[in-house]
């Protein structure tokens, strides 16, 4: 009987199949309906409840061979297509992905998709259909435009073969630019299929054909062996060719994402690329530059002129150049650099385009290489031999470079514009804010005394670490609690790895889960609860028992409703709903702190600031909706683990995130990957381009500033960015007997230091639990202190190194852990948050747990409560 055969349902109750044992021809069906089965050589039978036949039929090649049903799509003419293995005793040429080599890349090919366009079945489209069988080719055949161009999106075809000889049903170049509109048709091959033309007709142009958006034309011909000749030509030549393009998009990808700033020219120095690094270094947007030829250097400056000389006349002979020199940026300003010049061979060994790679040029000794012109490299790729030279005036900016270290052995002046052309890489510069204090410093040194300049040497130290606002926090032998706490969350790990994996698998979709309730169906016991979710002293355990351990969902509902986050995304209450489901079922339930309890306990106090009246008048919408999403999602698919432990277990996420923020980063990129997904919890889908862009920046943003490293970075600049000046402004007005509100209003309401409040915020609200009342700040205390407990368990299981060796369950002292966290992290942050936002009660409440943790610690009590009295 052979396997299964290509089964297609419509919903109009219609069941055809193509079961290619018994039929020569494709497009044999079998109708089945109302209990009658009947067999007919023609299109498809329809019950009563059909009115058309389906628009899409589908497919696939009896080498991908399996006897279940492969794959489930529904089409725009409103049928199911289940795809089935079918058998033919058609003689076919076995196709399999294979592996294509594009310079140093491999990437594999999978086998091609072809879509024919045929309004009704004739000897040509069985021909093409066929003629993929016998090529290994996979096979969609639609009706109408409307359903190839949905069929196309869905599928991605590599060949689209439209039937171009009978105007009657549709006209093939509307429907060839109809898909041409698709961005996904930009490496698609269209063939136009035409009518023979009489001896005595002239052969009509093919130009309407090519501006319609056709690759070829195929004059009619329904032999299979035509078919299959013209699909296999096509296969060598276009698709190969397009494959090759379309994976070339990944090598651009890495340019956008490359640190480095890239540049690519023509033979002639006319400037065909940047990368968005080469942008941001050089001050200019790209579309300053491309398609234009660097400007003409200034005939003073003979030593650019030499250097410039020097250069060309090494990548013109097709060697490599690189050294150091000083460029200027659009604004003027100067950076020292470090480039190099690649050409890039072409067709006939001839130079096609040159690359240039830039990246700031760190000088810690003051210097700047210098090298003669008698001292350039020689035609080999020998080292360069350099001469490190003072500058002779910092304050003037005197310091010229004649020529850095280069792979040329003579250089004769270029008399052409290619000789100019180089100037505008070697003219400018970017020149940070710590680099201008430091030239200043420098600049001042020059004229100091000795003690003065001695001093300056040491903050220049200083000012050259790449720790400017993480204090030295110096170890206490007597106090190990605080050791490992600070340790623990302040740094990445030990980087010692071992042959254990701490990776995530937990992959919940949308199907699998329950539709939640409604807000208006929501339980009237834990409606009460919600009631009083804008109160501080909210009770977010009792809601977490109330529903059974998912809290999130009821309290998002609840507080994204009050914000109008819905009306703000353009999207309906039922995809909020499926939204908030799918990121609290990626919370993992089996934690005892970082679960989807934690998450809507950081989402209570995220909104609770928001209604501060500060803080309401310092963020616009925007910035509200981004504060609760990033709430909502900071902590999900969280391990229970931190993320010292994964980067010495050599996790899979601390290999991907490079062992630098590796959760935070995990966090950010899982919650927009479950977001877009699925459009039935899809937040994102309705809203514009660029206001998308600009919520994810600031939700990322605040979902990486709850990582601890840089949690003194956040504090000190929120400190001296608002708290300071704001009370400074406090304190002049009040001096002066009068108000400077919008003097105020002008420091929070900058785009810098609203980024620095939402980050403060997220970062308070992450860590309030010592704010709490005491029997939640207690709670919250065990809780964290199991996760450590568990963590530390694991860690001597597997003999990996121990991350925090005082957090034992047998050994530790909850009351000192909590005494060092809140002296070292708490404290300070939140007093710097209560100054701005105005919160007494939070900090009474903080006050009220020290003292708390204090009495137990003296009692040298080690538990979360006073032993019972005797």
């Amino acid at each position: 009987m052979g396997c299964a055969p290509s089964i297609h349902v419509s919903q109009s109750g219609v069941i055809y199949c193509r079961d290619s044992d018994e039929s020569n021809s494709p497009h044999q069906t079998t109708t089945i309906s109302q209990g009658t089965a009947a067999t007919l050589h023609g299109l498809f039978i329809k019950t009563d409840a059909a009115d058309s036949i389906p628009s899409v039929i589908a497919y696939q090649s009896r080498h991908t061979r399996t006897n279940s049903h492969r794959d489930r799509r529904e089409n725009s003419g409103g049928h199911i297509c289940i795809e089935a293995e079918t058998q033919t005793s058609h003689s076919s040429v076995k196709v399999s992905s294979t592996e294509e080599c594009i310079g140093p890349m491999r990437v594999t090919q999978e086998p091609i998709q072809v879509l024919l366009v045929f309004a009704k079945e004739d000897s040509q489209s069985d021909a093409f259909w066929w003629a993929c069988d016998r090529a290994g080719f996979r096979c969609n055949i639609a009706r109408t435009p409307e359903s190839a161009v949905e069929c196309f999106l869905d599928k991605h075809h590599e060949i689209i073969i439209i039937d171009g000889r009978h105007s009657r049903y549709f006209e093939a170049e509307p429907v060839c630019r109809l898909i041409r509109a698709t961005k996904s048709s930009e490496h698609a091959i269209i063939l136009a299929v035409v009518p023979h033309m009489p001896q005595d007709q002239e052969e009509p142009s093919v130009l309407p054909l090519l501006n319609a958006g056709f690759s070829r034309r195929f004059v009619e011909n329904s032999t299979v062996s035509a078919c299959y000749n013209e699909l296999i030509q096509i296969e060598h030549g276009e698709v190969r060719s397009q494959f090759k393009l379309r994976a070339c998009n990944s090598v651009f990808t890495a340019l956008e994402h490359c640190q480095e700033a890239v540049e690519i020219t023509s033979e002639d120095h006319v400037i065909q690329y940047v990368n968005p690094a080469f942008e941001k270094m050089m001050g200019y947007h790209k579309g300053e530059l491309i398609g234009k030829e660097l400007t003409e250097l200034p005939k003073s400056d003979k030593n650019r002129a030499d250097l410039l000389d020097t250069i060309n006349t090494c990548i013109k002979k097709g060697k490599e150049w690189q050294g150091i020199y000083y460029a200027r940026r659009k604004c003027g300003d100067s950076i020292q650099q470090h480039v190099k010049i690649t050409p890039v061979i072409g067709q006939g060994g001839k130079i096609r385009h040159f690359v240039s790679i830039k990246r700031p040029h760190s000088d810690n000794n003051k210097q700047v290489h210098k090298i003669s012109r008698d001292e350039r490299y020689s035609g080999d790729n020998s080292q360069s031999e350099c001469q490190s030279l003072r500058h002779k005036d910092r304050r003037k900016e005197s310091v010229d470079v004649r020529s850095i270290s280069s792979r040329s052995s003579d250089a004769p002046s270029l008399q052409n514009r290619r000789y100019s052309s180089m100037a505008r890489i070697h003219s400018m510069t970017i020149e940070a804010p710590i680099t201008k204090v430091i030239n200043i410093i420098n600049a001042a040194q020059e004229s100091s005394p000795v003690t003065v300049a001695e001093a300056l040497d040491r903050v220049l130290e200083i000012l050259r670490t790449t720790e400017l606002y993480s204090p030295q926090l110096a170890s206490k032998e007597d106090d190990p609690h605080t050791n490992d706490l600070v340790g623990g969350l302040m740094s990445d790990g030990l980087r010692k790895l071992s042959g254990n994996e701490y990776v995530f698998s937990k992959n919940i979709s949308q199907g699998q889960l329950t539709m939640p309730v409604t807000l208006n169906d929501v339980p009237p016991s834990i409606a009460e609860m919600l009631d009083g979710e804008d109160h501080w002293e909210f009770n977010i355990l009792e809601l977490e028992a109330a529903t059974h351990k998912r809290p999130l969902t009821y309290l998002g509902l609840k507080i994204f409703a009050r914000f109008g986050v819905c009306e703000f995304l353009n999207c309906t209450e039922a995809v909020l709903r499926s939204w908030l489901q799918v990121i609290e079922a990626n919370y993992h339930a089996s934690n005892s702190y970082h679960n989807s309890t934690h998450a809507a306990d950081v989402l209570h106090a995220t909104a609770y600031f928001l209604r501060k009246e500060r803080v309401k008048g310092s963020l616009d919408q925007q910035d509200e909706v981004a504060a609760l999403i990033a709430a909502t999602v900071h902590d999900v698919d969280h391990p229970g683990r931190t993320n010292s432990f994964l980067c010495n277990a050599g996790s899979e996420l601390a290999i991907l995130y490079n062992d630098t923020a590796v959760l935070e980063s995990h966090h950010a990129a899982l919650a927009f990957q479950l977001t877009v997904r699925d459009s039935k919890c899809n937040i994102f889908k309705n809203m514009e381009r660029t206001q998308f862009r600009t919520l994810r920046q600031s939700i990322i943003d605040m979902v990486l500033a709850t990582e601890m490293t840089r949690h003194f970075e956040h504090v000190n600049k929120f400190v001296n960015s608002i708290n300071k000046p704001m009370a400074a402004m406090e304190e002049c007005s009040s001096n002066s007997e009068g108000s400077d509100c919008e003097g105020q209003a002008s420091i929070r309401n900058s785009p810098e230091n609203r980024l620095l409040i939402k980050r403060m915020m997220i970062k308070c609200a992450d860590v309030a639990n010592p704010c709490r009342t005491l029997e939640l700040c207690i709670e919250w205390a065990g809780r964290i202190s199991e996760e450590y407990f568990a963590q530390t368990d694991e860690e001597k299981r597997q003999g990996m190194p121990v991350v925090m060796p005082v957090f034992d369950r047998n050994t530790c002292s909850i009351p000192k852990s909590q005494i060092s966290f809140i002296e070292y992290f708490i404290t300070d942050m939140f007093d710097a948050w209560d100054a701005f936002a105005s919160l007494p009660g939070l900090m009474e409440h903080l006050s009220e747990n020290y003292k708390y943790w204090k009495s137990l610690d003296e009692m040298k009590c080690k538990s979360l409560r006073p032993p019972p009295p005797p």
